[in-house]
């Protein structure tokens, strides 16, 4: 039998946050009776802000007023209550708040990011509803304006170094920081699938090895958050002014972090580096996301720039991306996925094996399926479809993502409008079937199906957020990395099926990205880069993914395994 119980919540006045006002605080029924809340510090007219939780609000709000860096920088107070609050529903919403209010942009949060963590607890799914009436009523005292939907769309809620991390996460952290403070090695590789939370790991990475936690008050605190601050302490010591970038080799996503970092305390959007860039100064610590778009000399468009920086380091047209960020680092932390290696530019896995191979090199794996609803089902769903491993023939129904092909992309594109205007982040993305015609005649139209005409993305920088991005066509480029709502993925004229051979097959003819075929001569080896092209683009989508192929054999045999989208919004076989 499901246990319920009616859950409400009270957000107080702001009281002033000063010794004067001890007492009418300590008269607040929640503090007075000290049971378990949630608190929020705020100064207007700076517009900073501080979240906190705690079991003993009085000594807790003594030790905040007796700390001059937070008694100068705040001015009020109001405290977040509620009759069925214990700790682990406080811990789960002082978390919640940090997310979103640090996402929101009223306020510059002041809190660390150490001990995000999400745990679970007895009858946690009760509490959701919770926090969507603590936030109502938060924007209702306007404290806050925007609405939660508005937030998690968000560029900075995506890649905010105040995500909670799961234990698989939060575990890596440990590891990797003890390692990096125990000289255990100066190589570390972490290791998963699309949509296990690498880039937001990096992320808190970088936030949790800049905070000050000199002066942090681990009361409360559980052992894994003691052992977390007192490695960032370790590590401080070890480097006590330590130079940390953060090497994103692709630009689209190498300008959204930088916006993210402009507006995150302590971290700064000069962190976020090109792999030339390390050549600028020495650094202590480099984290490489989406190492496997690392390049080497062949099929770029600034092979002279290349070439130079591998005559600074002696070395000949071999040298690689990789190669430079050893040499100008004294620790590296790859985030890795050789799966997601779409082009020949792209360093071989032989290069990342040997560093892999080596008994000093640390390697950690992540499991958990944190971007996709479909979880890790889904992940290997797609995996088997396009290598023509399933073993399975039963439909693919995840209960909670949408999986649908469509057999015209007039449907398709009008059912992506509709979750457009519900959730938002929803975008066409598409393999390289159409020459980018509208790069040089911005009227003309690249791609036609179905009566839809589109262009390809006008920008190859932040395109997923850009104006008039829903109307145009993302490529691998533009996508990897992002997280969308849903998404719609057009697999091209490049791509087939032969129901002789029961096969994907590959037209190098119709595949248009010039440096990603070119002395490409094995069609299996270009095959390989464009399944994992099309794996890694129908791994975008939070909520789900709709499908069309040009190839009525290819859409066919998609139709065999998922459910198929018919006029009317019914779909057959579901």
């Amino acid at each position: 039998m499901k246990l319920s119980f009616d859950l409400s919540v009270e957000v107080s006045e702001k009281y002033d946050f000063n010794k004067e006002s001890l007492n009418k605080i300590n008269d607040n029924p929640w503090v007075k009776s000290q049971w378990p809340l949630v608190y929020f510090i705020q100064n207007d007219d700076k517009r900073v802000a501080y979240v906190g939780e705690s079991t003993n609000f009085s000594n807790r709000i003594k030790n905040h007023l007796a700390n001059p860096k937070k008694s100068n920088a705040f001015n009020k107070i109001s405290i977040i209550g509620s009759d069925k609050f214990n700790k682990s529903a406080t811990l789960d919403i002082e978390s919640k708040l940090i997310q979103y209010i640090s996402s929101e942009g009223t306020y510059e949060l002041q809190n660390g990011n150490h001990g995000l963590i999400n745990h679970n607890y007895y009858q946690q799914d009760l509490y959701k509803n919770l926090f969507i009436d603590i936030w109502g009523k938060l924007i209702e005292n306007k404290i806050v304006s925007k609405s939660l939907e508005e937030i998690e769309n968000s560029e900075l809620f995506k890649y905010s170094p105040y995500k909670s991390l799961n234990e698989d996460q939060y575990n890596s952290v440990l590891e990797i920081i003890e390692a990096l403070t125990e000289k255990k090695s100066n190589k570390i590789f972490i290791k998963g699938s699309a949509g296990t939370g690498k880039t937001i790991l990096a992320t808190y990475l970088i936030k949790l090895l800049g905070s000050d936690v000199s002066d942090t008050n681990i009361d409360d605190f559980s052992d894994n958050e003691i052992q977390e601050i007192n490695l960032i302490r370790a590590y401080k010591i070890k480097y006590p002014k330590a130079e940390i970038g953060f090497v994103v080799a692709m630009s689209s996503l190498r300008k959204t972090l930088q916006n993210v970092f402009r507006k995150i305390p302590e971290l700064k959007s000069s962190m976020i580096i090109s792999p030339s860039d390390t050549f600028k100064k020495e650094y202590d610590l480099l984290i490489v996301d989406e190492a496997h778009r690392l390049r080497q000399y062949k099929n770029i468009g600034w092979m002279g720039v290349f070439k130079k920086n591998n005559r600074k380091l002696g070395l000949d047209d071999t040298g690689t991306e990789l190669d430079w960020i050893i040499a100008n680092s004294k620790n590296q932390i790859f985030f890795y996925d050789s799966a997601q290696s779409v082009k020949p530019s792209d360093i071989p896995s032989s290069h990342f094996d040997k560093l892999l191979n080596k008994p000093d090199t640390i390697e950690i794996k992540l499991k958990s399926q944190m971007r996709s609803n479909g979880g890790n089902d889904y992940i290997t769903f797609v995996d088997d479809l396009l290598n023509i491993k399933r073993e399975n023939k039963d439909f693919f129904r995840p209960d909670n993502y949408d999986v649908v092909v469509f057999d015209s992309m007039k449907d398709m594109y009008e059912q992506l409008s509709i979750k457009e205007e519900k959730y938002g982040l929803c975008r066409l993305i598409a393999g390289y079937s159409w020459p980018w015609v509208s790069q040089k005649d911005t009227s003309a139209i690249d791609i036609s199906i179905d009566g839809v005409n589109l262009q390809w993305n006008k920008t190859d920088k932040d395109w997923i957020n850009s104006d008039d991005s829903f109307e145009q066509v993302g490529c691998i480029h533009t996508t990897q990395g992002y997280d969308l709502n849903y998404t719609g993925v057009i697999f091209g004229e490049e791509i087939s099926f032969n129901e002789v051979t029961q096969q994907i097959e590959i037209d190098k003819s119709k595949y248009f990205d010039k440096n990603g075929k070119r002395g490409i001569e094995d069609i299996e080896e270009l095959k390989e880069y464009i399944i994992n092209i099309y794996k890694t683009i129908m791994y975008r989508g939070i909520k789900g993914v709709y499908i069309y192929a040009c190839d009525k054999n290819l859409r066919k045999y998609f139709k065999k395994h998922i459910s198929t989208y018919e006029y009317g919004n019914k779909l057959r076989n579901k």
